[in-house]
């Protein structure tokens, strides 16, 4: 005779209900930390220590004490080589200026005393006397091996005792100048015969010898 069926499911839900669940089995107890837990400690009391400490009487000493920056080496060397490039490229851009004598700025004309005078006072601010003799003597002597652009080289062009020409020298043997009548300034070489058999000696302005 079959069962009615509430009765049936009844009987199955109360199976259910008896097994036990595998993941209701009893978990272990977990074990106790090992690392005990800090205990705050009292604040020390600094007011006593305070009070007797002697502070200096000078604030500025409290700061710490800033590095002396040392002199930067070859500074005068730097300066002197941009007081010998602006010499020469305002020579250098004088070139094709006539020839006159007494001369002294591009408008009238250069002699090569009033040339080398006009480039100085307006490229370095360096008043040179007023012709190449004086000039010769103003200077610092310097050897022909030692040479470096800006420095002057003079020349005997009215007798080996004197002092006659000047110009302004370059690099590798050059130098400019405003060399005579009819001419204008121009680059000339001391390897040529007539400079050559002509040359002086070159000096170095103070202006240039004080910055190396």
């Amino acid at each position: 005779m079959p069962f009615p069926r509430p009765i049936v499911t009844a009987a199955l839900f109360a199976a259910l209900f008896a097994i036990t669940p595998v993941h209701a089995a009893t978990r272990p107890a977990l074990a106790p930390l090992s690392t005990p837990v800090p205990v705050p400690m009292p604040l020390a009391n600094l007011a006593p220590a305070l009070a007797q400490a002697t502070l200096p009487a000078d604030p500025a000493a409290w700061l710490p004490v800033a590095s002396v920056a040392e002199p930067v080496a070859g500074a005068p060397e730097e300066e002197a080589s941009d007081l010998r490039q602006a010499l020469v490229a305002l020579a250098m851009k004088l070139r094709d200026v006539r020839y006159v004598r007494g001369g002294h700025s591009p408008a009238t004309g250069f002699d090569c005393s009033g040339f080398v005078r006009y480039v100085f006072a307006h490229a370095i601010g360096l008043r040179l006397p007023a012709n190449s003799a004086a000039q010769f003597l103003a200077g610092i002597k310097v050897k022909r091996g030692d040479m470096q652009p800006g420095d002057l080289v003079f020349f005997h062009t009215r007798g080996k005792k004197r002092i006659s020409h000047v110009g302004i020298y370059l690099d590798n043997g050059q130098f400019i100048h405003s060399p005579s009548a009819g001419k204008s300034v121009e680059v000339s070489s001391l390897d040529e015969g007539y400079w050559a058999k002509r040359f002086a000696g070159a000096r170095r302005p103070e202006g240039i010898a004080q910055n190396g």
